[in-house]
């Protein structure tokens, strides 16, 4: 695939995800899909997941735990098989009421017309501090 297609590819990714449409969004990946957040203390979706199983518990747990505030894929930069979109996000974390946002980058690697990996970077501390429960909270009070 070109580059045009490749970028028009994980465009399409972000529209399923941006719609809620995440059966039409798995079609899109491989089967073997390896997806990367990096590790991040108390955020029960972090990590590394693979294939389309892992991908939909992956989804799940997001909408079970945050709210999107907004997700803006501002810039889309490809070459070879690699596409990199780099935009703006904000979330609610559902279980403490806070918010937290920032730029992003994502790294995806297109293959045979699917997306094969996917790597986010993002700021990690925002998040943990955003999904962390105070003893406070954790009391109930």
């Amino acid at each position: 695939m070109s580059e045009q297609e490749n970028t028009n590819l994980v465009q399409l990714v972000y529209e399923n995800f941006k719609s809620g449409d995440i059966k039409t969004l798995l079609t899109l990946l491989s089967d073997d899909i390896e997806w990367q957040l990096p590790e991040i203390e108390n955020v029960p979706f972090a990590g590394k997941r693979r294939g389309h199983e892992q991908m939909g518990q992956f989804f799940e747990s997001l909408v079970d735990t945050q709210e999107v505030q907004h997700f803006d894929p501002r810039e889309f930069i490809a070459q070879g098989d690699k596409v990199v979109a780099l935009g703006h996000y904000a979330w609610l974390v559902k279980s403490t009421g806070r918010e937290f946002g920032g730029d992003f980058a994502h790294v995806l690697t297109v293959h045979n017309g699917k997306v094969v990996r996917f790597h986010e970077y993002m700021d990690t501390a925002a998040a943990a501090a955003a999904h962390r429960r105070d003893k406070y909270d954790e009391a109930g009070a």
